[in-house]
């Protein structure tokens, strides 16, 4: 039972944050109905910030701000450069292409820069060591801290998008651009705004999970960018509250097969996830069936 506990806890902990690189993901595709396939390097590079500034003496709190507002800043290049060119081609799916060749750009900058070994990661949060019993079971303090951190974000987001000015706007231009464009919303400001408050949020991502592995290399955010799509796509694309929820049921599966069975058979369980959830309900948990208009 105790172990079980572990897991779970454990499991909880990391699908929280897939779902916050989840919403990441659904912030962008919400305003321009494009995936940014960069994301992955985007919260690598954030980490490998944190953790080599810290190491150079830089105060924590200096170290972790500047490493989210670079996070936000190469987002916000991102859309300029490599996706809202393409997306004036009518019916181009060239940003697939471009965003890859973002994500790759910065792993290979982050290897020439920092070298292709991993770097410790410093204890942010918690020391490694530190744990906390809960029912009989000893839980390590980071797994706890990044599980509450997560959700508040996750949280505040959600309650930011439905209840905010810039929330409208976002729900306004992911409806209809036009028309919001038409009702005096501006557009270009609030499609800025998301792609940098996607790119925060997968700087506090990799900041998280690498505070958990206690290492980051130039190639650690693929396999999370990887989650964080099945999950974005699992819980419906554009819902906060099915990513979190596809989050959470990911993570927990993961550590229980991981545990019980076999770390390789965890590799599986998101992918056999995404072709249950898309086989019984193809616009995910909780999202919306899109209606078009001929």
């Amino acid at each position: 039972m105790d172990f079980f506990l572990q897991m779970v806890l454990s499991g909880l902990s990391v699908g929280a944050v897939y779902s916050l690189i989840a919403l990441g993901l659904n912030l962008t595709f919400w305003t321009t109905r494009v995936l940014n396939f960069g994301q992955g390097s985007v919260l690598m590079i954030a980490a490998m910030l944190t953790a080599v500034m810290i190491g150079a003496g830089l105060p924590m709190l200096l170290a972790l701000l500047i490493s989210m507002a670079v996070a936000g800043t190469v987002l916000i290049i991102t859309e300029i450069v490599a996706i809202r060119p393409l997306l004036k081609v009518k019916g181009s799916m060239g940003w697939v292409v471009s965003t890859l060749g973002v994500g790759i750009f910065l792993q290979g900058l982050a290897s020439i820069t920092f070298g292709t070994q991993a770097v410790a990661f410093p204890n942010v949060l918690f020391s490694s060591s530190a744990s906390v019993e809960i029912f009989g079971a000893w839980v390590s303090l980071q797994y706890i801290a990044v599980f509450v951190i997560s959700i508040m974000i996750v949280g505040l987001m959600e309650l930011f998008l439905r209840y905010s000015t810039w929330g409208y706007g976002v729900r306004a231009v992911a409806h209809d651009p036009d028309l919001a464009s038409l009702m005096g919303i501006p557009v270009r400001k609030v499609v800025l705004y998301s792609f940098f408050f996607s790119g925060l949020l997968a700087g506090i991502a990799g900041i998280l999970v690498s505070q958990i592995s206690g290492t980051v290399d130039p190639g650690f955010g693929l396999h999370l960018l990887i989650l964080a799509f099945i999950t974005a796509v699992v819980g419906g694309m554009g819902s906060a509250s099915g990513a979190l929820i596809a989050g959470l049921t990911l993570g927990v599966l993961e550590k229980l097969i991981a545990g019980y069975y076999s770390p390789a058979a965890a590799q599986i369980v998101a992918f056999a996830l995404l072709v249950v959830v898309l086989t019984v309900r193809p616009q995910g948990l909780l999202g919306k069936k899109e209606m078009v208009k001929v």
